[in-house]
Parts: C-alpha cells; structure tokens; sequence
C-alpha cells in the first residue's frame, strides 16, 4: 500500500521519507538499469565508513564511491544523508533484548536493558549525536523503546511515569556512552577522539593545578572496566530512586 497517498506525510513533517525507507514502506528504484545495490548494503557501507572514518567522513558522495557508483545513482535508493543516517541508527542499534527471561523483576531487567543500550552505543560512537533529538525512529530503536517499558510493567507506575522513567535511563546511558568513547578516543577526526585528546594534553601540562583530575583520570586509566563500573554506579543510584518510589506505592505505610 502507498502510504504516501494517504496524508501520514503531514504526520510526519520533514521526516516523512525517513520513515518510509525505516518500515519498508518505500520501494526501491523503479525507473533505470536493474539495481545493483540494497538499502541494507548501503547502510553497512555507511556505518563502516562511520566507525572507522568518523562521522565527518560520511558523505553520500564517499558511499557511492565505495561501490563504484555515481553520487546521483545512489539518490535513487536514498534521497539524502538525514535518511541515510536514520537507517545507520536503527541497524546500528540492532534489534531489541528479550528481557523475557532476565530473572528477578523490573530492576534486573532495566538494568540489562541499560547496560545493552549503551554498549550498542560504544560500539559506534557516532550514534551517541545520531541519536538524540528529533528526528525518524526505526522499527529496532522503536522496538527497544517497547522493550523497556514492558519492563517496568507490574511495578504500578503510570504510563506518563513509565515513559520519563525510561527518558531518564535513556539519557543517562547516552551521556555515559558520550563519556566513554570521548575518554577512550573515537575514530580519528570525530570531535569525542579530539577532546580526549585535549584533556589528555591539559591534564599533562597543567596537571599538578588540578590534582584531584589528574589522579581520578590516572586510577580510572589503570582499570580497565572503569567506564562500565561508573555506569552502573550511576545506574543503580537512578533505579535505588525509583525502587523506594515504587516501594511507597505498595506500601504507603511504609512513607
């Protein structure tokens, strides 16, 4: 079925072709040679050209380039770089974790979910910008969303109450990834490997001004893991909050 024809492009504003390309609602080329390209091998080129090259780098010029093709033959399977990106995320991200089987309630589950958000999230640290804000979401990145609300069911929150507890965790995790692939160094030319860089040049000149840096910086360094241990510190101080919340729901005496 034609959705264009049926007024959800006014539903949808700017972001109307992202969406048609995201649910498999916009065909492929119908007028020229017989296409030799996918809409997923496009996204693969552009999400390879993103991690190793940095974001700067993508252009629909480069990923036409790596297919040999002409930058006009590939608007013919995308319309622009807003719609490229749109698809980069959602494969990026992946399909959603079934939580079904994490034992132990809403907070395990939460957790888990949190946890594979943001290393979906490290693993391109493109996505970490790509992500936020307005703009098309994806059948993955809708389906995460659903994912992590159904974890929260039964713990007798309001849907208003589900949905900011999940912008909350969302937003958290994003700026945890942000942290991460900035002190670890992105792919060269991105600005998370320049200003790893220039905290790394700060801290070794100006170091001995600013001690309680310089020292945090050296022990998160020599242990490996940091990133993913102050992540879940962070995290279970927003699920402590949200555990006494829900505890004095149940049990309102308790207050």
């Amino acid at each position: 079925m034609d959705q264009g024809n049926t007024g959800d492009g006014d539903l949808f504003g700017e972001e109307a072709r992202s969406v048609e390309l995201l649910w498999g609602e916009r065909a492929g080329p119908s007028r020229g040679p017989k296409p030799g390209l996918t809409l997923a091998a496009i996204t693969a080129a552009a999400i390879e050209i993103a991690d190793t090259e940095g974001p700067a780098a993508l252009s629909m010029q480069r990923v036409a380039k790596t297919f040999g093709f002409t930058t006009m033959a590939l608007y013919r399977y995308v319309p622009g770089k807003r719609e490229l990106v749109a698809l980069m995320v959602d494969t990026a991200i992946g399909p959603p974790p079934d939580l079904a089987a994490v034992p132990g309630g809403w907070r395990p589950r939460l957790a888990e979910w949190a946890m594979r958000f943001w290393a979906a999230l490290v693993r391109h640290p493109w996505a970490t910008r790509s992500t936020a804000g307005h703009r098309a979401l994806g059948p993955n990145e809708l389906g995460w969303m659903d994912a992590g609300l159904r974890a929260l069911e039964g713990t007798g929150l309001t849907g208003a109450e589900r949905l900011d507890t999940l912008a909350l965790v969302t937003s958290y995790v994003r700026g945890m990834a942000q942290q991460t692939v900035t002190v670890a160094g992105g792919p060269a030319g991105t600005d998370e490997h320049a200003m790893a860089k220039m905290i790394a040049g700060l801290v070794h000149r100006y170091g001995d001004r600013h001690p309680a840096v310089t020292a945090a910086l050296a022990e998160a360094a020599a242990v490996p893991e940091a990133q993913e241990t102050g992540l879940r510190y962070g995290l279970d101080r927003i699920l402590d909050g949200l555990a006494r919340l829900i505890d004095s729901r149940r049990h309102p005496e308790r207050s």
